[in-house]
């Protein structure tokens, strides 16, 4: 379908003096301070989220690093639910800010406690420093509320890292994956790729500038917790993969979904017809980015809700 008119609008409005200046050609501060500011301006003023605590957690990592987390938890305490939430940005911006109403959000409609990681960035912290500490947020995670059906959940890098997660942690019980425009495959020759190139917010660039600060030593892109379509599958939990149709990543995700039903995982695809990559921290400024959003999480609340019995 045609890309969303309000979506559209943003995208000229932000072109009216010429082409935003990429990410790859800005300071890493400045760059990070941009990504948090426009989150925060499509901040929802909604009312999901507001009955939810927020506090401060922090776990232990493998390399002796401390991961600052924070939990949250709605009036009602939970429904035996959690999620272990990591956020976007690049595996370079991002952190428990920019994605606070997500969470929040999240928490709320699910009514689960979440925990989101802030972990850390490169190109200060290469690969595999984010998948150290998240794989240290999802076992602290595990070891404070046992007993609770665990999702792990991201949007984009923090797509990747969660899915990574999942296969090199296969010892714990997950209930499901919520993996929103995951990027899996470095190469990035998948059609959209090139279909969606630039002009909608993520560019094939800036992918390419992001993976050259994440994975800095060409030869750990074939690692699986990189090279995502190339790891097996087999045993993972029921997943839900989210895309977003004016994304250069979009054929890349699908192609995921191939793969882990031919694995033999349950596997769900949500198209995000009209949207672009990011839709989930647009929820305030792009009605159809909220409905969406809100069907993806509806999806999970399902899949959980048919686990539970």
């Amino acid at each position: 379908m045609p890309l969303d008119r309000l979506l559209r609008h943003l995208i000229a409005w932000q072109s009216l003096d010429g082409p935003p200046v990429p990410d790859r050609d800005l300071p890493v501060a400045a760059a990070r301070e941009r990504y948090l500011a426009n989150a925060v301006r499509t901040r929802q003023d909604q009312d999901a989220g507001q009955d939810v605590t927020a506090a401060a957690g922090q776990a232990g990592g493998p390399d002796g690093t401390a991961v600052p987390l924070r939990v949250y938890t709605p009036a009602s305490g939970g429904r035996r639910r959690v999620l272990t939430y990591l956020h976007g940005g690049g595996w370079v911006l991002g952190d428990l800010d920019s994605h606070d109403h997500v969470c929040r959000g999240l928490a709320a409609s699910l009514d689960a406690v979440v925990v989101a990681a802030d972990y850390r960035l490169a190109p200060e912290f290469p690969f595999p420093a984010q998948l150290h500490d998240a794989v240290a947020a999802v076992r602290w995670t595990a070891a404070a509320f046992p007993g609770r059906a665990h999702v792990l959940a991201g949007d984009s890098a923090g797509a990747s890292l969660a899915l990574g997660v999942a296969l090199r942690e296969r010892d714990l019980p997950y209930a499901a994956h919520l993996l929103v425009y995951p990027p899996v495959d470095p190469s990035l020759t998948y059609a959209s790729a090139s279909e969606c190139a630039k002009g909608y917010l993520l560019g094939v660039d800036d992918m390419a500038w992001n993976y050259d600060q994440y994975v800095q030593d060409p030869r750990l892109r074939a690692d699986p917790a990189v090279n995502l379509l190339e790891a097996d599958f087999r045993g993972l939990a029921p997943t839900l993969v989210a895309t977003a149709e004016y994304d250069p990543l979009r054929d890349e995700a699908v192609e995921l979904v191939a793969r882990m039903s031919a694995a033999g995982v349950d596997v769900t695809h949500l198209p995000g017809e009209g949207l672009v990559h990011g839709y989930f921290l647009m929820q305030g400024a792009v009605p159809a980015a909220a409905v969406r959003a809100g069907h993806v999480i509806g999806a999970l609340g399902t899949l959980l809700a048919a686990a539970e019995g």
